[in-house]
C-alpha cells in the first residue's frame, strides 16, 4: 500500500509541475529574473502549495505516529549555520543557472532531452560527492 501510495503521490506532483509549466526552465529562470522579464508564475505555484501544506503540518503536529503507525521524525536541527547557508547557496546558483531542482528534472526525463540528463548525474554526482567532501572537511577540521 505504501509504493501505490508513494507512486500515486510522485504521479500527481510530476504531472502538477508539467502541468504548471514548472519543467519550462525559461519559467522558472523567468521568475528569478526579478529587475528584467519577470515571470511570476511560480509564484502561483508555490502559493498553491503551500495551502495544502500547511493544513498538513496543522494535521502532523497533534500527532506522533504516521497512518502507516510509524513515528514522524521531527527536525534534526533549526539551526542556521554555515553548512546550510553554503548548500543553500549553491542549490539556488544551480536552480538559476539550469532552471531545474530535483523534481521537475526527474519529471522531464522523458521529454526534456539530453541537458536533462547532464544535469540530473550533475546532481547525482553532487549528491554522492558531498558527503565525502562534508565528512572530508569535518574530519580536517577536528584534527587541526
Amino acid at each position: 500500500m505504501r509504493s501505490l501510495v508513494a507512486c500515486v503521490s510522485g504521479s500527481l506532483f510530476g504531472a502538477g509541475l508539467v502541468i504548471s509549466g514548472m519543467t519550462d526552465t525559461n519559467k522558472v529562470q523567468g521568475w528569478l529574473d526579478v529587475f528584467g522579464h519577470w515571470d511570476p508564475t511560480l509564484t502561483f505555484v508555490i502559493s498553491g502549495a503551500l495551502v495544502p501544506m500547511i493544513g498538513a503540518w496543522a494535521l502532523i503536529s497533534h500527532r506522533n505516529r504516521s497512518f502507516y503507525g510509524t513515528s514522524i521524525p521531527s527536525p534534526k536541527s533549526n539551526v542556521i549555520n554555515r553548512p546550510l547557508i553554503v548548500g543553500s547557496i549553491l542549490f539556488g546558483a544551480g536552480w538559476a543557472l539550469s532552471g531545474l531542482c530535483p523534481g521537475p528534472a526527474i519529471a522531464t526525463l522523458g521529454f526534456g532531452g539530453a541537458s536533462h540528463f547532464v544535469f540530473l548525474g550533475a546532481m547525482s554526482l553532487g549528491m554522492t560527492v558531498a558527503p565525502i567532501l562534508r565528512h572530508s572537511i569535518d574530519s580536517s577540521a577536528t584534527a587541526g
